[in-house]
């Protein structure tokens, strides 16, 4: 062929791609390619060890006899092909879970054939997803998962709970609540904290439970030193496991809350000025530790303890993980049962927690399997609540001084007034010195109280901030107990 008849290299690139790949662009403006007929998308402009674009492309191209490009020619073509998707309709990637048409939703078992778990309302079944229904990002974090086992009888379930040391039924309940939610792309779901003695196995029960979803090479991690790349870790998986927490700063405790929650971040582009880089974020998170210390209020409602207690027989850790790893199977079809069958229950939403849409599953988990995880919920959060006023002498002071208020009556002062009348509250006859973080103006008092209303509430003390022609005021109300149930009359 004459030198004037021969197509340019970057020609050649761009029509081999657009004949054996897909591209699209998220509503960030991100562009993936994804190969025809399978459901794994991959940024085009990934550099990444798990594999990128331009690696599958090359390979692609000299593996049918294409040829072998230069960089320039490969850069040219990827350009031109990232702005023609930019005029594509965006579709949303998704990380190990991923809802789907008709009430069903995705669980990516991390395999090379793109083969995933398709969970619907009558059952469960194992296919390769239509990519115009499912796209899958991998990361360094996405482990593979093995193929569950159908027809389990709940098997799964008590090899799992014969490996870990929880110490009660109930605790046992909220972790396969939680583990239910987990499998739900939609559902925020409590940070579980596995606590207990030293040597009781939290970090290996941890372990286990992420495992169950992030496949053998899940695994737990010191907390990151800052919020970037604590968020970062965080985008790049779907469960996050945190080990070993002996101490919880303010910012990582709010960081948590986002994490639980949901929350968006948005930091400058690299080598730009005028443009942003957006990481949307809600994940599951769990946590390990014996003691962590104060405890704020808004982490609290957002926590899920589940202790543990030392085993009375120990085993070595390559015999507990090789029996682990052989019953995933068998653990992960089980735990599938069980999501059709909780998911099937009908139960009415409880609307005085937090965590609504867990409190409903746990509702829901209670009338499929006629356990009791929504009353253990409840009695787990007030345990919470108990911790947050043991850790907080301020709270601590509202109590004392709400038992001076009648049942139902209510008091009402300004801010500073309040800071007058809760300090020598605590300073009491022996007139001890105010303590380290006690409140120093009255705004950081009303700021501190706000945190705290849903703990007090709990305890029947109601604290309201309200405002007349005057100025502010905040007011505290003491609830009336409830009454006693009116005894039947025998005649």
């Amino acid at each position: 062929m004459a030198d004037e008849e021969k197509s340019p290299a970057r020609e050649v690139i761009t029509d081999y791609a657009q004949a054996h790949f897909r591209y699209f662009r998220t509503a960030d403006g991100t562009v993936y390619a994804q190969k025809l007929g399978h459901p794994v998308a991959r940024p085009i402009r990934s550099q990444g060890t798990t594999g990128s674009h331009r690696q599958e492309l090359m390979v692609g191209l000299f593996k049918d006899g294409r040829g072998v490009f230069n960089g320039t020619a490969l850069k040219e073509a990827l350009d031109l092909i990232e702005a023609l998707a930019l005029t594509e309709a965006t579709q949303p990637v998704q990380i190990r879970v991923a809802p789907g048409f008709d009430g069903a939703t995705w669980l990516d078992l991390g395999r090379n054939d793109g083969q995933s778990v398709r969970i619907h309302p009558t059952g469960w079944d194992i296919t390769v997803p239509d990519p115009r229904e499912v796209c899958w990002r991998r990361t360094q974090l996405t482990g593979e998962l093995p193929l569950p086992v159908k027809d389990t009888d709940g098997k799964g379930i008590d090899i799992l709970f014969r490996l870990t040391n929880f110490t009660n039924a109930e605790t046992e309940c909220l972790a396969l609540a939680w583990l239910i939610g987990c499998l739900g792309p939609s559902v925020p779901v409590p940070a579980p904290f596995l606590t207990g003695p030293q040597g009781a196995g939290k970090s290996t029960a941890g372990r286990m439970l992420v495992r169950i979803i992030e496949g053998m090479s899940g695994d737990l991690r010191r907390a990151p030193k800052d919020e970037e790349n604590l968020i970062a870790a965080v985008a790049a998986g779907w469960v996050t496991a945190l080990d070993n927490l002996s101490h919880m700063t303010p910012d990582l405790s709010d960081a948590m809350c986002c994490i639980v929650t949901g929350a968006e971040s948005v930091k400058r582009a690299l080598f730009t000025d005028g443009d942003v880089f957006r990481v949307g974020y809600r994940r599951p998170l769990l946590l390990t530790g014996i003691d962590v210390g104060v405890i704020r209020p808004d982490l609290a409602e957002r926590l899920l303890p589940l202790r543990l207690e030392r085993p009375s027989v120990r085993r070595t850790e390559a015999e507990l993980w090789a029996e682990f790893g052989e019953a995933l199977p068998v653990i992960l079809g089980s735990l599938l049962d069980l999501t059709v069958q909780v998911r099937a229950a009908q139960a009415e939403t409880p609307t005085d927690l937090r965590m609504a849409d867990f409190a409903h599953l746990c509702a829901q988990f209670d009338a499929a399997t006629s356990l009791r995880a929504l009353p253990a919920y409840r009695a787990s959060l007030d345990d919470l609540n108990d911790d947050v006023i043991e850790g907080d002498l301020l709270a601590q002071t509202v109590l004392l001084h709400a038992h001076t208020i009648e049942p139902g009556g209510e008091q009402r002062m300004t801010s500073t007034e309040w800071l007058h009348c809760l300090s020598r509250v605590y300073s009491g006859d022996e007139l001890r010195p105010l303590p380290k973080g006690w409140p120093t103006t009255g705004k950081v008092l009303s700021d501190r109280l706000k945190r705290l209303q849903p703990t007090l509430a709990a305890r029947g003390v109601l604290v309201d901030a309200g405002r007349t022609k005057t100025g502010r005021y905040l007011e505290m109300r003491r609830q009336s107990p409830p009454a006693p149930p009116e005894q039947a009359t025998a005649f």
